[in-house]
């Protein structure tokens, strides 16, 4: 049982991130960080005619931004194999994302299930003689919506 009570928020450090990818191992999904944890309603104007004061604002569909997860860049990963068949070979095989914020005992708190997730952008940092930090790579994914677990 969780020693901190459930009134506290969760700390946004101790997390996992799991695709339902074959051949992915458990090294190839850390992440240190993860972002874009994002959903909005969008909104349609509507003009009445005879009403001038203001315009009828109403509901659309909602839209997701992309999901950003951050690591030190690794030689043989098969996640950046399912990122390069997208992006040389135009060959898309969306995955199911799981991200799981976790307690101190490694217990799920919360989770947000991402589905039909795909690549959409792979991003390496700077190389800097001047600084001894280790390469990063961004990996961005774009998917259909997510939900709470």
């Amino acid at each position: 049982m969780s020693k901190v009570g459930t009134n506290y928020p969760p700390v946004g450090f101790h997390f996992k991130v799991e695709f339902n990818l074959d051949g992915i191992l458990e090294g190839d999904t850390r992440f240190q960080e993860v972002s874009g944890l994002t959903a909005e309603i969008g909104i349609e104007e509507l003009n009445e005619g005879a009403e001038n004061r203001f315009s009828h604002r109403l509901p659309t569909r909602s839209k997701y931004g992309n999901l950003v997860l951050k690591r030190g860049m690794l030689k043989n990963s098969k996640l950046i194999e399912w990122f390069r068949d997208a992006v040389e070979n135009f060959e898309f095989k969306p995955a199911d994302v799981l991200v799981t914020l976790l307690n101190e005992e490694h217990e799920p708190l919360v989770g947000w299930s991402f589905v039909k997730a795909w690549p959409v952008k792979w991003v390496v940092s700077d190389f800097k003689a001047q600084e001894g930090s280790i390469v990063v790579e961004t990996i961005e994914l774009a998917y259909n919506y997510f939900k709470r677990t």
